[in-house]
């Protein structure tokens, strides 16, 4: 038997047992509060993957940038509030600042919506100079709007070109010089004198004009005449400027304007169809500048625009296998490979998929790996995620609202 031990003894011995419970349970806690951590910031730089760069979201914050509407948001740790990247707000150091792909991440992480910028509202308007700008250019598209007539118009020529240019990635004078030039190329074509296209797009000297022309469009305006051209515009997205490209067979490229391979693309385009790409409106640009905003609105997701992609015949089979995938759903690499037949060509459906020159209308967004993760988009994966995710939303709202017309009709 185990002899009595003094009262004394056993309160000795049972706080020892004691303190190390304690001490486990300490461990324990500081244990699982290290994997939390550790869970969090894996999820934080998983989320970070899939943000713009954060050099250039600061960057976007400083200027104020519109173009990033809907791409991020920043959380100020010193207030708890988080803003849009356009908030007219002092401007937090850059160690103070914590960046959100959803105005759900910044909520979940604590911080409240700013009262001045409110970012669970929807994107405003463009500024009203920028509208007041585009209005005055299309009075005379072509002719000049210099510094002079833009200060008796009550417009600070510095604050136009500083605001064009975050708008639009472009001076207002460069907007105003193409309008011009693609004015002159449908007068040259039409079969105008050079020099008449060139005095009524305000240029004073011939060799001026002719260097102009050749520098936006390629080629010199004699030349131009002879081919019929490919008409370009730019489209604004929540993602960012976009450019699109069109003629009388269809849609031949829709891409955001920031990507690497876009001028190559057009200069693809160009070569191969022996012809220029010009600014200038044309119906299917029309076409897909309202479908794309319908897209981004979320009202519909489906495309109804003739599409001409230029592309081997290989490249042309894979971006008809893309056009197959439902809205909302995604597949692998492997899968498109075997439906071209080949269960060994996914690399080759990679590539088929990086020179894809019609984003989002032919959706190579919507192949990710086998096992789920995103990779392989030449807009950056944060916007494949955006499309992904916006594209679920749709379609979990149109089953929703198909599966209670059916409820309603049952009853």
């Amino acid at each position: 038997m185990r002899a009595a031990l003094p009262t004394a003894a056993l309160r000795s011995e049972f706080n020892a047992h004691e303190a190390d419970s304690v001490c486990l349970q300490n461990s324990l806690l500081e244990f699982r509060r290290c994997v939390n951590d550790s869970e969090r910031l894996a999820f934080r730089m998983k989320t970070l993957e899939l943000l713009p760069p954060t050099e250039t979201m600061y960057r976007a914050l400083v200027n104020r940038d519109r173009s990033f509407e809907g791409i991020f948001y920043i959380g100020v740790r010193t207030t708890g509030i988080f803003c849009r990247p356009t908030c007219s707000a002092k401007k937090p150091a850059r160690e103070n600042v914590d960046f959100f792909a959803t105005s759900s991440d910044a909520l979940e992480n604590g911080y409240r919506p700013c009262l001045r910028c409110h970012p669970l509202d929807p994107s405003a308007r463009p500024p009203k100079l920028i509208e007041r700008l585009r209005a005055e250019v299309e009075r005379a598209p072509g002719g000049r709007l210099t510094d002079k007539e833009l200060a008796t118009l009550s417009i600070d020529p510095s604050t136009a070109r500083r605001q064009f240019k975050r708008h639009y990635g472009m001076t207002f004078q460069a907007y105003h010089r193409a309008r011009r030039m693609g004015l002159a190329l449908d007068q040259v074509r039409q079969g105008d004198r050079v020099d008449q296209a060139r005095n009524e797009s305000g240029f004073e000297s011939e060799s001026g004009f002719r260097d102009a022309f050749t520098k936006i469009f390629g080629e010199s305006p004699t030349n131009a005449r002879t081919h019929a051209p490919l008409f370009a515009e730019r489209i604004d997205s929540p993602l960012g400027p976009m450019i699109a490209v069109a003629d009388d067979q269809g849609l031949r490229l829709l891409e955001f304007i920031d990507r690497r391979a876009t001028e190559s693309e057009l200069s693809i385009l160009r070569k191969r169809l022996c012809t220029n790409v010009v600014p200038g409106k044309h119906r299917n640009l029309e076409i897909v500048r309202l479908q794309l905003t319908d897209y981004f609105a979320g009202k519909r997701l489906e495309f109804e625009v003739p599409l001409a992609p230029v592309g081997s015949p290989f490249q042309l089979r894979a971006w008809k296998i893309l056009q197959s995938i439902p809205i909302g759903e995604t597949r692998s690499y492997s899968w498109m490979a075997k439906r071209l037949g080949d269960e060994n060509a996914r690399r080759a459906v990679g590539r088929a998929n990086g020179t894809n020159m019609i984003c989002i209308i032919i959706p190579c967004h919507r192949v990710i790996r086998a096992d789920g993760t995103l990779c392989g988009y030449g807009g950056g994966l944060w916007r494949k995620k955006w499309l992904l995710d916006h594209e679920r939303r749709y379609a979990r709202g149109r089953k929703a609202s198909s599966d209670q017309k059916s409820e309603s009709a049952i009853r």
